[in-house]
């Protein structure tokens, strides 16, 4: 692998340990590759290794990124209908074999997630002072190497190891949360969850929310029925705000104008009630919850959440009643983003108009 940097290195300030050192350690990883990494990777220039990028330093090197295969349909009047038959079946067979990937994801972090809960650990905050662990890191490392092994040209997004982008682009992106709700993860809670999403040229169509305490995994798939445990899934109707049922992780994580519009509608509802996270949008799905706002997410948050609750009948949207798209760019952060899922249409349509958002 050869390197070279091409910006100016800056350095993150040092993550804060605030656990005793004198806890006792979990089992030993599965991936020892990953157990001699740095405890908490610093922000690093873009470095090029071959003709694959990644965004920060720390990330194991995955293998060769190829250039993407295009399939080409050629396409003759004559022969026009079968080529569209062919076409489609090929679209198919490609999701399946996302699906099934997919699953190996899960099932991959979902080992190690449950390697150490409730166990006890070394807790990191990060510089926005998010905690962080060993788990989150290990799964989506884990999550990293199964990707590079069946899809070599996708890209990859995470929490935790940042952006790996080919030099060339990619139309498909796996973006991936490791333990979504980490703080959930750490005081015992069991309603956090992975997400792992597929984008296509900037929109999900491959979802899922694995609960491996619970052993609970939603799958959505764009224009498919969002399935649990195999199971289809449907949404519950709720016309009006004042017999809403509405989630949201923390009423402190709300800042400003974003404070103000999410209280507009807590105080509009039949029940606020708090925390969950991605859990709280597989309630959704599932007919147990109407509403769920937030604020501030970032893709790996919120892009897994979108074919789930659509599949399930449901409405996800930015504040403005938009749709949520996301395309992967190494030019630094992305900002937050606020997203109101809810069960019902009318009900969506209410939320947005109590938001008022601009």
């Amino acid at each position: 692998w050869q390197t070279a940097i091409v910006s100016t290195c800056t350095m993150e300030a040092p993550l804060q340990i605030h656990s005793s050192s004198s806890l006792l350690p979990p089992q030993p990883l599965p991936f020892p590759n990953l157990a001699s990494a740095p405890a908490f990777p610093p922000q690093s220039p873009i470095i090029g290794a071959r003709n694959f990028i990644l965004r920060r330093s720390g990330i194991h090197p995955l293998r060769r990124v190829c250039k993407p295969h295009i399939a080409k349909f050629r396409m003759s009047c004559s022969g026009a209908l079968k080529s569209v038959a062919d076409s489609h079946a090929e679209c198919s067979a490609d999701m399946q074999r996302f699906i099934e990937v997919g699953h190996k994801l899960a099932d991959a972090a979902g080992q190690i997630v449950l390697q150490y809960f409730r166990k006890r650990f070394e807790i990191w905050d990060k510089e926005d002072l998010s905690p962080v662990t060993i788990a989150d890191r290990a799964a989506e490392q884990a999550m990293r190497e199964i990707i590079s092994d069946y899809f070599p040209s996708h890209a990859i997004y995470g929490e935790e190891w940042g952006l790996a982008l080919p030099e060339s682009g990619a139309e498909y992106v796996w973006v991936l949360d490791p333990i979504d709700g980490t703080k959930n993860f750490i005081t015992g809670k069991p309603v956090f969850g992975t997400l792992i999403s597929l984008v296509y040229q900037g929109a999900p169509v491959l979802g899922m929310i694995d609960q491996p305490v619970l052993k609970e995994r939603w799958v959505g798939v764009k224009g498919k029925r969002t399935l649990l445990n195999g199971q289809e899934i449907s949404t519950r109707p709720c016309h009006t705000l004042s017999s809403a049922y509405l989630y949201t992780t923390s009423p402190h994580l709300f800042v400003g104008e974003a404070e103000a519009a999410f209280a507009r509608v807590q105080k509009r509802v039949k029940v606020p009630l708090y925390g969950c996270d991605c859990y709280a949008y597989g309630l959704l799905a599932a007919g147990h919850v109407d509403l769920v706002a937030e604020s501030g997410l970032k893709p790996y948050d919120f892009l897994a959440l979108v074919p789930i609750v659509e599949g399930a009948g449901g409405v996800i949207t930015d504040w403005n009643g938009h749709q949520l798209k996301w395309h992967p760019s190494l030019e630094g952060g992305t900002t937050g983003y606020e997203v109101i899922a809810a069960g019902d249409a009318e009900v969506h349509q209410a939320a947005i108009a109590a938001l008022a958002w601009t």
